[in-house]
């Protein structure tokens, strides 16, 4: 199979998809699969390398040499049988080249343009999962021209509908990036600030104290769920440093929690995952509070994917050791295309 990796991109999270990208390529049996890299710069330029035979270091391809090429992203070959798009953040994981894919006719692995651009944005993420009926915090969302026309009046809902601790966040970014926790007016005011430097809406978020606990799901229609696994940070709470940059963080897998937990958060995922139209992978993050109480916290369309990180250790947990999730992922992603080639389209 001729399987095409997309990496890089144009988010804060450019970095961690290079993580992602290296770990895939080591894994894949190169026996197996023809790998063809197309590395995206942060300024979006896409380089197209030649075949990989064997592991990298440097998956930075930033010289027009060795067979290493820019390519106009609509010029990406469809002699590819499968594109896997190993992309954290906007321009990425939000739908946007899941569309070019599904404009050009490749297939490619994962979520669709629906789940990855509602999974993207937490407020329309939140909005779903409040339809669906799933247990979640409490949550305000607030676009910049309304927070610059009167900050005030932005900082007063936050403290009455919500009230501190809080979590101020981007609506549109991952790996923890731009959050803050809050603990009065001040702290808030500089969270709302930090957190519009990255996107023009963000969402408040209360602050609970509970078990931070996650699931990774695989599947189309039919579902399958990992093991539990506990985040346990030795921070305050579990920010970008944390998850990539030291060993400070716990990951406890399986988790010690009841069955009767463990069944509520798979339910509540095949739900949220349904609900979002979710295909080929997602991991789902919940908070397990001290009075039992099991909420839903998030969806993450394309988590973190090297071995070390949580959705592969969940699914190691569970008997899927990660050269095979990765080849599980191709094979859930060709299905969804052929699936998709048999709907009439009529004119």
């Amino acid at each position: 199979m001729k399987l095409c990796l997309l990496y890089g991109g144009k988010s804060a999270e450019h970095e961690v998809s290079l993580q992602t990208a290296k770990a895939v390529i080591h894994a894949l049996d190169k026996n197996k699969f023809d790998v063809f890299p197309i590395y995206i710069t942060k300024k979006g330029k896409w380089i197209q390398g030649p075949q990989i035979k064997e592991s990298v270091e440097d998956i930075k391809l930033l010289q027009f040499s060795n067979g290493d090429e820019e390519i106009m992203p609509q010029s990406l070959s469809k002699d590819m049988d499968m594109v896997f798009p190993l992309l954290h953040g906007p321009n990425g994981e939000d739908g946007t080249v899941q569309g070019l894919l599904e404009v050009l006719d490749i297939p490619y692995v994962g979520n669709g343009v629906l789940a990855s651009s509602a999974g993207m944005d937490k407020i329309v993420m939140k909005n779903i999962f409040a339809q669906a009926g799933l247990d979640q915090v409490e949550y305000a969302s607030f676009i910049r021209s309304s927070w610059e026309a009167d900050r005030d009046a932005a900082y007063s809902e936050v403290e009455e509908k919500i009230g501190y601790p809080s979590f101020v966040k981007p609506a549109n970014l991952g790996s923890s990036v731009g959050i803050s926790k809050c603990e009065n007016r001040e702290e808030l005011a500089a969270a709302f600030e930090e957190a519009f430097r990255y996107d023009r809406r963000i969402i408040v978020e209360e602050g609970v104290t509970a078990r931070e606990i996650e699931v990774g799901i695989l599947g189309n229609d039919e579902l399958s769920c990992s093991v539990a696994g506990e985040i346990v940070p030795k921070k305050e709470f579990y920010d970008y440093e944390a998850k990539y940059a030291d060993d400070t963080t716990e990951l406890v897998i399986p988790a010690d929690i009841t069955e009767t937990d463990y069944a509520s958060m798979k339910e509540m995922a095949f739900t949220a995952y349904k609900a979002l139209d979710c295909s080929g992978l997602a991991r789902m993050d919940f908070f397990l509070t001290a009075d039992g109480r099991v909420l839903i916290n998030e969806v993450n369309t394309m988590p973190g994917f090297t071995p070390v990180s949580m959705f592969p250790l969940l699914w190691k947990n569970s008997g899927v050791p990660y050269p095979e999730l990765i080849e599980r992922l191709v094979r859930l992603g060709r299905q969804r295309y052929e699936e998709k080639q048999k709907i009439v389209h009529t004119f």
